[in-house]
């Protein structure tokens, strides 16, 4: 990796504003403050210094500069990163080479990947005429089968199977990642899509019959070690980029959906593979757009996951609106009928969720009913309490009160009443941040690197102290601070992540560091107080290593030598 070419790059961004076009960020003192995407935050958390650009969250340590926040919330390797931040600044990043990481995954991935290319070449081949021709008739046009990848598995038991055994891939792991099932293929004679995972790699397939056969109309992957359909959406790598220029995620149900809405241009479009949300999609979906607009089928079933979803993503302070297609239509199907406007119109008119939710109490209730009203309006008035906007509470009521010649101070009486007991239910008691105990020692080595990252001057000092750390971890954090430093001139802490990139060990210390409440700058008679420590430390671990070579000395001579350097140690005349 070129360290220049990167350091310049960085310096060219701004981390406040990377971060900020991902994340809400406040303005608190010299820093700024946001809510963390790296655990469960529900307070602002994460610490974000234009200063040192850097961030850093005190809850759960999360900490870098801009390179390491986006291969984390992005997803991103750091050749990426740094080729989409290059691309930012105008820098060409072609001379970068960055070592690919390798993971036990990776035979996996390559197994798809060639599986991916066969499919494709079945179907551009002549044996997949009659499956273009289905795709046609589908409105699936080259253009899309080259975007989504489309392919064809051939109507044999045996042909994916001999191939991938050819490239040394055995039968045990063919059968254990879902190509294979029982020795023979598992696809056959079906159009075949494939399944990426939020990298876009290949990890899955969902294959589709065309020609009026009596099996299943979808088989899909099972799921593998590489292939988890609850952590992932479709389309979510493309999509990624699409919801920042969109400034909105659009949610759906299938793929079909996703490929008919980027035929007319719609791209910022994710699907569930299911009615399920999990909570990593969740995760996932909160990283692509704080705008999220549901499209789910216009039938029962889809109204019910409609409804499901957006209340799983109220609770979770998400703000959703839906766009509701009539019954039975899903997007593929209303886009085909209807045409790219009336798509487009649907979209710019996606009504709040609360608005969807109240509009769907009204299905089915007989007005004439004082029952029935009754009912339907406690619903009403139980949805707007959710709602956390004064005004437009106010406007339901005076509507309900207009409609159903009802009193608004009634109206009024009764929602205060819902209020209370909605804020006490949100009362939370916030368990007490767990607390990991450091000794002395480790404070005081913590602290010594902490002034380091902040003042050169401490570098040299520590260099010429010749200092002892208590484990392997922190005496390689403090010579890679010595080597980077000696090698550059001077320490920026944002630049030396960048060093560290990979250093899976450095990156942890230098993290948990960081985010704990130490001082920037010293004198050095405080210094040397730290580094007094670190020495009794040394000190402590020789006695200790010389009491237990004593005890295993049998000569009485030595023994009295070994008693006498404990004394001297213990003295501090060493």
């Amino acid at each position: 990796m070129n360290e220049n070419i990167a350091n310049t790059i960085r310096s060219k961004v701004d981390i406040v504003d990377i971060i900020g076009e991902r994340i809400p960020l406040v303005a608190r003192g010299k820093n700024f403050f946001g809510v963390c995407p790296f655990h469960d935050d529900t307070n602002p958390s994460m610490s974000v210094s234009r200063e040192k650009q850097i961030y850093t969250c005190f809850s759960c340590h999360a900490t870098g500069n801009v390179y390491t926040f986006l291969m984390n919330y992005e997803h991103m390797d750091f050749r990426e990163v740094l080729k989409y931040l290059g691309d930012r600044v105008g820098i060409d990043t072609g001379s970068v080479h960055v070592t690919k990481k390798t993971t036990k995954y990776d035979k996996l991935y390559e197994a798809y990947n060639l599986t991916l290319k066969y499919y494709q070449n079945n179907l551009n081949s002549n044996i997949g005429k009659i499956a273009k021709k289905y795709l046609r008739e589908r409105k699936i046009t080259e253009e899309l089968i080259k975007e989504f990848e489309i392919g064809l598995s051939l109507d044999s038991k045996d042909d994916l199977t001999k191939l991938l055994t050819s490239k040394e891939y055995d039968l045990v792991t063919l059968n254990r990642i879902g190509l294979s099932s029982d020795n023979h293929d598992i696809y056959n004679n079906r159009i075949m899509f494939p399944l990426y995972d939020i990298n876009g790699r290949v990890v899955g397939f969902s294959g589709r019959i065309y020609d009026n056969s009596n099996q299943n109309k979808y088989l899909n992957t099972k799921e593998t070690d590489i292939f988890k359909k609850g952590e992932l959406l479709y389309h979510y790598h493309i999509a990624k980029e699409e919801c920042r220029i969109a400034k909105s995620v659009i949610v759906m149900e299938g793929f079909m959906d996703v490929i008919r809405a980027s035929s007319i241009g719609v791209k910022n479009t994710v699907a569930l593979m299911g009615t399920a949300l999990t909570k990593e999609q969740i995760n996932l979906l909160k990283r692509l757009s704080k705008n999220i607009v549901l499209c789910l089928d216009g039938d029962d079933a889809g109204v019910k996951a409609t409804l499901s979803i957006g209340n799983t993503l109220l609770e979770q302070g998400i703000e959703v609106k839906v766009i509701s297609l009539p019954n039975p239509d899903d997007p593929d199907t209303y886009i085909l009928n209807n045409g790219k406007s009336k798509f487009l119109n649907l979209l710019s008119s996606a009504e709040n969720f609360s608005d969807y939710r109240m509009n769907q109490l009204r299905k089915n209730v007989n007005f004439k009913s004082d029952e029935e009203l009754a009912t339907y309006i406690n619903k009403v008035l139980e949805e707007t309490a959710k709602i956390n906007d004064e005004i437009r509470r106010e406007v339901i009521l005076k509507k309900l009160a207009k409609e159903f010649d009802i009193g608004y101070n009634t109206l009024e009486m009764r929602i205060n009443s819902l209020l209370k007991k909605e804020a006490k239910q949100e009362e939370v008691i916030i368990p007490k941040k767990s607390i990991v105990k450091k000794d002395k020692y480790t404070k005081a080595f913590e602290q010594i690197i902490y002034f380091m990252l902040n003042n050169d001057w401490i570098i040299t000092k520590v260099e010429q102290e010749r200092l002892i750390f208590p484990n392997e971890a922190m005496r390689s954090i403090c010579n890679e601070i010595i080597y980077y430093y000696k090698k550059n001139g001077n320490i920026n802490v944002a630049d030396f992540y960048t060093y560290i990139q990979g250093k899976d060990n450095l990156e942890k210390v230098i993290s948990d560091i960081l985010a704990d409440s130490y001082n920037e700058t010293t004198n050095e008679e405080e210094l040397n107080l730290y580094f007094n420590v670190i020495k009794e430390y040394s000190t402590k671990q020789e006695i200790k290593r010389l009491t237990n070579l004593m005890k295993k000395e049998i000569d009485p001579l030595e023994q009295a030598k070994i008693v006498e350097k404990i004394r001297k140690l213990r003295l501090g005349d060493n």
